[in-house]
């Protein structure tokens, strides 16, 4: 049994009866939707014809949103619905990143996600769902997808069917039949500041980057607005995070990086185990339902990696402790060693944000081939930043300052000028140059800050240095994080 959806775009009006019934049915909020009616006009004057997309959640076989949930609040059952248990949310919201077709929504008023579920609750009961009941021109079709004699299994082997955004694997269970094709492909017409009723929502304000081309001829003229959902605390997580895995893997080093006395036996140590702590307070509160992040714990989805991240962080700061623990002591050969295992647990502390990033299938950028290697590169001059001001000889510090700096610019320039391996990639790729920090653009100064300031200035005021590097470095996370969730998904 695998129930899917059938969207006749050749029957439908476009009258919204689904988005009410929707609503009306399953207490949306105001400004929320878990069905929603696009409209693109296609042509010129006078040969122009308005078109209708009905989107939802697809209902995936391989659902990035259930993978993704560190709860479990998200399941795949077995008659195909993805459904939400609101109860468990702890409104990380990893599941809209993870959602190649913005189908998710953060309900405020409860701090948890909701979406369209195939109205399950109907549906267990012999219904059918509210949209499909509701709908005058029955262009909404439910059926077994399992079943070939299923008139939903036929209309689709009868017809020329399109689904949205194939090329993420997700194998979406919702049929387009007629839709024209500008509706299901995301950026690929203008979107004017109007809408045909009202202001075009304004959750991303940046413009529509000048490289990217549209269709002339068509034109977005009603649709939903979807918020940004990890901001700033997102790119100082990065940021704090990688000042922490930085340390942790030069600490064995840390004399011959011409550090003495206590900056030599405890500096790495102690700033580390600090930004470990602002790491994981980042974390938690960020969270829509931040009281509740025990979950991770008394309900971890062990395939995600905000869980398995949750744990590496986690035994990172144990080593850490231990580490500063036993130099204390005076037992400084067991530190010593143990510095060995921390850097170890750098690493992985560093990197693991690239495999969690790889699960948020609805953001192409951040997937993109090398962000662990970047991060790493990142942890290292992070790293040898906070160190460069307290060594007494930093002659090889500021070597590994200049490689990784040279290497951190060639990852970033790569990520905005290299290949891409598709159109939402690409996209995030132009929005990297539109993101602004205030009256800055904060890749392009990310990188001057970061790079070109470092180098200038290190050799004479190694505190100016860091600090120099270290805002460059936030500035361009900053860049990458919401450059990744700027392209349209719908």
């Amino acid at each position: 049994m695998r129930y899917g959806f059938l969207i006749d775009h050749d029957r439908c009006i476009g009258c919204h009866a689904c988005t009410v019934a929707c609503k009306a049915e399953n207490s949306v909020p105001v400004g929320d939707f878990r069905t929603w009616v696009k409209y693109a006009e296609v042509g010129t004057f006078p040969d122009v014809r308005r078109h209708f997309a009905v989107l939802r959640c697809n209902h995936c076989d391989n659902a990035p949103c259930v993978t993704i949930c560190p709860v479990n609040a998200l399941e795949k059952r077995d008659d195909g619905i993805v459904d939400i248990d609101r109860d468990a949310c702890i409104g990380c919201r990893a599941c809209m990143q993870a959602c190649p077709y913005d189908a998710i929504y953060l309900n405020d008023d409860s701090g948890a996600v909701e979406k369209c579920h195939f109205c399950a609750h109907r549906v267990e009961n012999g219904l059918e769902p509210a949209c499909v009941i509701v709908c005058p021109e029955t262009a909404i079709i439910t059926g077994d997808l399992d079943d070939p004699d299923s008139p939903l299994s036929r209309l689709i082997a009868d017809n020329d069917t399109l689904v949205r955004r194939p090329e993420q694997g997700t194998g979406p269970n919702v049929h387009y039949k007629g839709a024209h094709a500008s509706l299901l492909e995301p950026g690929s017409s203008e979107r004017p500041e109007m809408y045909l009723w009202s202001d075009r929502p304004p959750d991303k304000p940046e413009p529509w980057p000048v490289s990217l081309p549209v269709l002339p001829s068509a034109r977005t003229v009603l649709d939903t607005g979807h918020r940004i959902e990890w901001g700033w605390p997102v790119a100082l997580y990065l940021l704090t995070k990688s000042i922490a895995a930085g340390l942790a893997i030069l600490a064995p080093l840390a004399a011959r990086m011409g550090l003495g006395g206590w900056a030599q036996r405890y500096l790495p140590e102690t700033v580390a185990i600090v930004m470990t702590i602002v790491t994981v307070g980042l974390l938690i509160e960020d969270l829509a339902r931040p009281s509740l992040f025990y979950r991770l714990l008394t309900r971890p989805n062990w395939r995600s990696w905000l869980v398995k991240g949750g744990i590496v962080l986690g035994v990172f700061g144990a080593g850490l402790a231990a580490a500063l623990g036993l130099r204390i002591a005076g037992l400084d050969g067991p530190a010593d060693a143990m510095r060995w295992v921390n850097a170890a647990l750098g690493v992985a502390a560093a990197g693991y944000t690239a495999f969690l990033f790889k699960q948020c299938e609805g953001r192409d950028l951040w997937q993109e081939p090398g962000l662990f290697e970047h991060l790493l590169v990142q942890a290292v001059l992070c790293g040898a930043l906070v160190m460069l001001p307290m060594s007494d000889s930093p002659a090889t510090l500021r070597w590994v300052v200049i490689l990784a700096s040279v290497l951190h610019f060639i990852f970033a320039l790569h990520a905005q000028l290299g290949h891409h391996r598709t159109t939402n990639a690409r996209q995030g790729a132009a929005f990297l140059d539109v993101v602004r920090a205030g009256r800055v653009g904060a890749f392009r100064w990310g990188l001057i800050l970061g790079v070109g300031v470092v180098l200038v200035v290190m050799f004479p005021w190694p505190w100016a240095a860091t600090g120099a590097g270290l805002v460059g470095l936030l500035l361009y996370e900053w860049a990458f994080v919401r450059a990744g969730q700027l392209p349209p998904l719908s």
